[in-house]
């Protein structure tokens, strides 16, 4: 299979329009198979899809031993195609907790050799801090990246998560590929300033959360309960009142799939495609069968009429409920 592909801003390298997420194989939505994982990332690649998107603190370090695996055990050619983008920076504890976020200088050249070693791999192709460390200026974590480009560790420098002034900072200190951002119909937020800001600077997104963890896909109901190790859980969107309104919107979202003659995991990545060729989505497939699905979505063509329905049946900032816990977005930059 042959997947079209873009070019992650004016410095960054040519990828598959779609990536792979992998942070779901780790536990972030409950437990996942392993072999199925693996099996996962070898039909992606065998469809295509050169990106893989990981981060050194999913399963603390879980996540990145799961790829080296499935990339040890894919066929050398494939293997060669892959290209690996990596957050890093987020202190957890042993039970899974949050601590916060370490990018000074020192600190991105230990986690980058940690994850060479557990990739197994001698360079990470995009490698960005997972958020912006409030301590820390975005200049020194930049810098300290753009050291390891010249040392051979790193290919290219990534953002994640960040607003539009730190934006801006980082890409007056070293070439920046591309921002990692949540972006999907009901996460609109980038739109506003971000966006427009990046396209100024010739970055481009690799979009995460376009299925917005589930909650698009259409395959959630309201009933649905959700494992104490599942971040859902604890996530204002999926919760009581919240949950039932935004399933009235998928639900509205569905009729203009059917009339598509796609499902709605489709219409909802195609959406996200249609934004831009400099906008890669990320899909968080956890099993072949929904990998298949959401390849789907790249032969789906959204003319004006079509988005105008998309439009209509999930209108922007229709969602309820915020996207993380209050915690959790205390600490994006990106949000303030």
């Amino acid at each position: 299979m042959t997947i079209q592909t873009r070019t992650l801003g004016t410095t960054g390298p040519q990828v598959s329009a779609l990536g792979l997420g992998c942070m779901g194989m780790s536990g972030m939505y409950g437990e996942a198979d392993r072999a199925e994982s693996v099996a996962t990332i070898h039909a992606a690649l065998e469809a295509g899809v050169t990106l893989l998107d990981t981060g050194d603190f999913y399963g603390m370090g879980h996540n990145e031993l799961l790829v080296a695996e499935a990339l040890r055990t894919a066929p050398a050619a494939l293997r060669e195609n892959a290209l690996t983008s990596v957050k890093f920076g987020a202190h957890r504890g042993p039970d899974g907790s949050w601590l916060g976020y370490d990018a000074r200088p020192a600190a991105v050249k230990t986690w980058a050799a940690y994850s060479l070693q557990r990739l197994g791999v001698d360079h990470i192709d995009v490698y960005r801090p997972a958020r912006l460390d409030p301590n820390v200026p975005i200049e020194e974590t930049v810098g300290a990246i753009s050291e390891l480009v010249e040392q051979g560790y790193v290919r290219h420098i990534g953002l994640s998560e960040v607003g539009a002034e730190t934006i801006r900072r980082a890409a007056a200190t070293a070439p920046i590929a591309d921002l990692q951002i949540e972006y999907a119909l009901i996460s609109r937020g980038p739109e506003r300033e971000i966006l427009p800001t990046l396209r100024e600077l010739g970055i481009s997104v690799t979009a995460y959360g376009v299925l917005s963890r589930g909650l698009i896909s259409g395959h959630l109901t309201a009933g649905q309960g959700f494992a104490a190790n599942d971040f859902r859980a604890h996530t204002p969107r999926f919760q009581g009142d919240n949950l039932r309104h935004n399933l009235t919107l998928v639900e509205s979202l569905r009729k203009v799939a059917e009339q598509k003659g796609v499902s709605v995991a489709q219409i909802a990545i195609a959406w996200v495609l249609s934004r831009g060729e400099d906008i890669v989505p990320l899909v968080g497939a956890r099993t072949r069968e929904r990998l298949g699905e959401a390849l789907g979505a790249l032969d789906v063509t959204l003319d004006a009429a079509d988005l105008a329905a998309i439009e209509a049946a999930v209108p922007a900032d229709a969602a309820a409920g915020e996207r993380y816990a209050p915690a959790q977005m205390a600490m994006l930059d990106s949000e303030r």
